[in-house]
């Protein structure tokens, strides 16, 4: 004869069999760590080494980059685009941007590429990182308060399936 269990018997082992598996469910599908800086630099024209990850800082004058090995700053006043896409734009890659390498980045599923453009003294200089969606987030608006300008934000690439 099988024991007869009751509704609070059967609730209490919901909750424990919840307990374990939420924290197995809210760290499924995250590849960073948590200390990890949120911005990644892929591509470009500074004098910073690829796979660089770091921090992105929203200033006055403009955006500044700051990893382990290098930093740069792109002048609000001679940025030309900004886009925040599943892959750099066809547009981006026929400018004449003297690449230190040209971006060859896969199509993925959702926006992960923040690609900024600026033109100065005559010089293009770009600067493609890798940023989850989570993480871009709250820069949209920051940027579009300090510099007046906004971010050209295509929808991911599932929305369109």
């Amino acid at each position: 004869m099988m024991p007869h269990r009751t509704t609070k018997g059967m609730a209490i082992s919901i909750y424990v069999l919840l307990g374990l598996l939420l924290p197995i469910g809210s760290s499924y599908g995250k590849h960073k760590k948590p200390d990890e800086p949120p911005f990644q630099y892929l591509y470009g024209t500074e004098k910073v080494d690829k796979g660089c990850a770091g921090k992105l800082e929203v200033l006055k004058e403009g955006l500044t980059f700051r990893c382990s090995n290098g930093t740069f700053t792109f002048p609000f006043a001679a940025i030309t685009l900004m886009q925040y896409r599943p892959d750099v734009s066809d547009q981006v890659l026929a400018m004449k941007i003297p690449w230190k390498e040209k971006p060859q980045l896969p199509r993925v599923r959702e926006n992960k590429y923040f690609t900024v453009v600026c033109g100065q003294q005559g010089k293009l200089q770009a600067a493609v990182f890798r940023v989850d969606e989570n993480d871009m987030r709250p820069y949209f608006a920051e940027i579009e308060l300090q510099s007046g300008k906004s971010v050209q934000e295509f929808r991911s690439f599932g929305e369109f399936n």
